[in-house]
């Protein structure tokens, strides 16, 4: 691909003739559910060699993040190469290469308030997929209320020691390290005396314990630190604290608002389009009130993408999306629920059917529930709305 100022025509003619020569076929079924995506880190085991290949094409050019500085493995593309990245991606049905929590949340924090040798540390290996990190916000007694996190964090001069518990640590139990709020002043006002820190899952008194959700499956877990010593720095001379000591409440809300837009995505982002799904999984037997709830259902989505694209443009001219990320991450959710409420019911039986070919299977219906409670609840997202955007009186 050409340098920093390339005609789109060109751009994009170029990527398609790349993906078309290395995506291998058996990637172009526009799988990229949690089950089907390389997620990478130390102890991945790749599904297939095609699956291998793949990764290793993409992290060649960057295309496992494509926006992130070549410098720190990313390809340097602009908001419109992304773009056209995902319209031809799309064009293909090809499976992303790589998904992993690094990408969307810490890597973003890391380009924000990270040293220059903390980005040269960590951003590459998570562009290679060589690491897999995992979110250390929620706990049993902060949830939505995020700035009352307890984990205790206390200063051993060339250490922290860190005690307490994360609840609903999304792959915890196959990540290689998290990154965590922690309390590290407990005298200091509520949103104050936290600090963002990063530790290693192999620490000496780190432990997880999954939970079983009624989908039969343990994405989340219970994380536990007891005695876990964190050096400040590491061999390298890389600070283990992003940001301030103290101050992270500033990057923890920075990250929330990547994984709130990132959370909404699912409301636009849906592989086919619903009235195709309907059609070929249904036999083309749909009545017209399945049609018109379809129709409205992919005409809804559409404006949302738009809408979620009118503020990534924001974001990338330095205006920032701030508390507008609650709004996205409301709507996307909620569509995202409407999407496979209408599946499951337009399925009928079919739909039931545990281990199907149907693209409505109830492990994804059931899943969506938790769209509205993780990063927020659609509660808060709600009273961050009225309060932040609209301006309403509380």
């Amino acid at each position: 691909m050409a340098e920093e100022t390339r005609n789109p025509d060109t751009f994009r003619a170029e990527l398609r003739e790349w993906l078309e020569a290395n995506c291998p076929p058996s990637l172009r079924d526009g799988n990229n559910s949690m089950e089907a995506v390389c997620w990478g880190g130390r102890n991945w085991q790749f599904a297939s060699e095609d699956q291998k290949l793949w990764l290793d094409r993409c992290v060649a050019r960057g295309l496992t993040v494509p926006t992130w500085p070549r410098d720190y493995g990313g390809a340097g593309l602009s908001r419109e190469e992304e773009k056209i990245f995902h319209d031809e991606m799309a064009r293909i049905n090809a499976r992303y290469p790589l998904q992993s929590f690094g990408i969307w949340m810490l890597g973003p924090a890391l380009l924000q308030f990270g040293t220059e040798a903390q980005k040269q540390h960590y951003l590459p290996p998570i562009a290679r997929g060589e690491i897999r990190w995992c979110q250390g916000y929620s706990e049993p007694g902060a949830g939505s209320d995020l700035a009352s996190v307890q984990t205790k964090c206390e200063d051993k001069g060339d250490h922290w020691l860190v005690n307490g518990q994360k609840i609903w640590t999304s792959y915890a139990d196959k990540a290689d390290a998290i990154f965590a709020l922690v309390r590290s002043d407990r005298e200091a006002a509520k949103h104050l005396g936290i600090t963002f820190l990063l530790i290693d899952m192999d620490s000496p008194g780190v432990s997880t314990r999954p939970i079983k959700l009624i989908s039969g499956m343990s994405p989340f877990c219970e994380t536990f630190f007891d005695d876990v010593v964190v050096p400040k720095t590491d061999a390298g001379g890389i600070p283990a604290v992003v940001g301030e000591v103290n101050r992270g409440w500033d990057v923890a809300k920075y990250l929330l608002t990547h994984e709130r837009t990132m959370i909404s995505g699912m409301g636009g982002s849906a592989a086919r389009p619903l009235g195709a799904v309907l059609q070929d999984d249904l036999g083309g037997v749909m009545d017209a009130v399945t049609r018109a709830a379809a129709l409205k259902a992919e005409i809804d989505g559409l404006a949302f993408a738009l809408t979620a694209e009118r503020y990534k443009d924001m974001a990338e001219a330095g205006q920032g999306v701030g508390h507008a990320s609650a709004m996205l991450k409301y709507v996307g959710t909620e569509l995202n629920k409407d999407r496979h409420e209408l599946l499951m019911s337009a399925g009928g039986s079919d739909a039931l059917d545990w281990d199907g070919a149907f693209e409505a299977r109830p492990a994804d219906w059931l899943r969506t529930k938790a769209n509205s409670i993780e990063g927020g609840t659609s509660e808060v997202m709600l009273g961050i709305v009225a309060r932040r955007v609209l301006g309403l009186p509380g």
